[in-house]
């Protein structure tokens, strides 16, 4: 166990007394941005070779403070680094314990860099690290939807708008619409990500240093894509963090979207799918019960994970420039939507891996006679009937149906306008491989969409797969 010294705030010249309890118990960050440790440290040890590079550490210190550094990753890692009450947050930790270890050459670490841009920094190695993991969770639930979409074939089910059943459509094309929801949000993470790629180091506390700083070499060793612009922006920007907390917020929208289809598809009253038992739980009174829950919880994140982004954009929205206390709460929000959305995906994934689908109860209740009626208005609009006389012949005739119990097909057959040709569109199945437009829900076009999906998901692991560092 490694001593706590003689702990101060790293501020305790400019103040002469203890800081308050209260005052401490009010500030800490150290309970959650101790996640921030690993970049913490990387982020110091690019920042004490710029020191050496340009000769404010000589060799000896900057081997010292280096290896201090390896020294408080493994005690960390351990769990043998003792936290001292004034250690506000992992800055603080690192930079004390360093100091303990390395001395006068451990009390340089901290030369030309303020907590401004440190936390900035670790901050932006974070989520390009944990937005790359999330945004892997995402390729592989679409991987899991377009392998289901490969396996159920030519099975059908109704499409739905109000919900209300509308048209058939191939269960496929209904899969993949979800595929391409997830699409974008995989995009989303790539053009946010590339946003963040900025390393704001070099910055001091707003202003910059008299020193002979590096911080183009210090981008680089961090393989940041360049160095901040502006030392004002670059402490207070936490647009990246907003950004990130919008993706991940859509993210979980679309998770609650198909966790919601999945509650109705796994109801009695719907019947198209159930949950295999490994992701299905019982209730503790009702013995027959067999509850989607991780659909239903999918659904339920959503509301936190909005709640997280519009709380943060109220912190931003009324701070001036530069570094503000106020960005403390960029954290919690943060780290508490990565996980969340990470854990929705994952739970997801192994649901719709596992589910069994009905494509009986599907195709019954797409065969419904009322589901042909766009069919019937555009084989009159093919024999030069105006779409709306079409769309009101039509119409009158499943009203008729309707009232008086009469089977829409007589109807069909009886209408001098539609006859035997319209009334074979109602046969069972056939409405569904008559969409042929490009998009559309056929087998002809739904064929050439999984090629395409194919093709995305060979981009995404592309990208997912470059170094994301030096």
């Amino acid at each position: 166990m490694s001593a706590a010294g003689d702990a101060r705030p790293l501020w305790h010249g400019r103040l002469a007394d203890r800081p308050a309890d209260e005052l401490l118990e009010f500030t800490v960050s150290l309970p959650f941005d101790v996640r921030l440790a690993a970049d913490d440290l990387q982020g110091s040890r690019a920042h004490v070779t710029m020191l050496g590079d340009v000769g404010l550490l000589d060799a000896e210190e900057r081997d010292a403070v280096l290896a201090a550094l390896d020294r408080v990753e493994a005690e960390l890692s351990a769990g043998e680094l003792s936290f001292a009450p004034t250690d506000e947050d992992i800055h603080t930790v690192v930079e004390r314990r360093v100091t303990e270890l390395a001395g006068d050459a451990g009390a340089k670490l901290h030369t030309g860099r303020s907590r401004n841009d440190q936390v900035a920094t670790d901050l932006r190695l974070h989520l390009r690290r944990e937005g790359r993991r999330v945004a892997g969770r995402i390729h592989a639930l679409q991987e899991v939807l377009v392998e289901r979409a490969e396996e159920v074939g030519d099975a059908y089910l109704p499409g739905y708008t109000h919900l209300q059943r509308a048209q058939p459509v191939l269960l496929t094309h209904h899969l993949l619409a979800h595929f391409w929801a997830f699409a974008r949000d995989v995009d989303r993470w790539k053009d946010a990500l590339g946003r963040a790629d900025v390393s704001p180091l070099g910055a001091g506390a707003l202003a910059g240093s008299s020193l002979a700083l590096d911080p183009d070499a210090t981008a680089r060793a961090l393989g940041f894509a360049r160095a901040a612009e502006n030392s004002l922006d670059a402490v207070s920007d936490r647009d990246f963090v907003a950004e990130a907390l919008f993706v991940l917020a859509l993210t979980q929208v679309h998770c609650s979207r198909l966790g919601e289809e999945i509650v109705l598809w796994a109801s009695d009253e719907f019947g198209f799918l159930e949950p295999a038992d490994d992701y299905a739980t019982g209730s503790s009174m009702l013995p027959q019960k067999k509850n989607p829950d991780v659909a239903e919880l999918a659904r339920a994140k959503a509301g936190r994970l909005i709640g997280n982004l519009t709380g943060f954009l109220a912190v931003l929205k009324g701070l001036p420039l530069a570094y503000n206390r106020d960005l403390q709460e960029d954290k919690e929000p943060l780290f508490d939507s990565l996980d969340a959305c990470a854990l929705t995906l994952g739970a997801l994934g192994g649901l719709m891996a596992t589910a069994a689908f009905d494509t009986i109860a599907m195709a019954t209740a797409a065969d419904s006679e009322a589901a042909a009626a766009t069919d019937l208005a555009e084989h009159l609009v093919a024999g030069g009937m105006p779409f709306r006389a079409a769309h009101a012949l039509v119409g009158g005739l499943v009203s008729r149906a309707r009232a008086e119990g009469t089977p829409l097909r007589e109807l069909v057959l009886a209408d001098e306008h539609l006859g035997a040709d319209a009334a074979a569109l109602l046969e069972p199945g056939r409405g569904v491989r008559r969409r042929t437009t490009p998009g559309g829900a056929g087998p002809e076009p739904v064929a050439v969409q999984l090629a395409r999906a194919r093709e995305r998901l060979a981009a995404q692991q592309a990208w997912l797969t470059e170094p994301s560092e030096a």
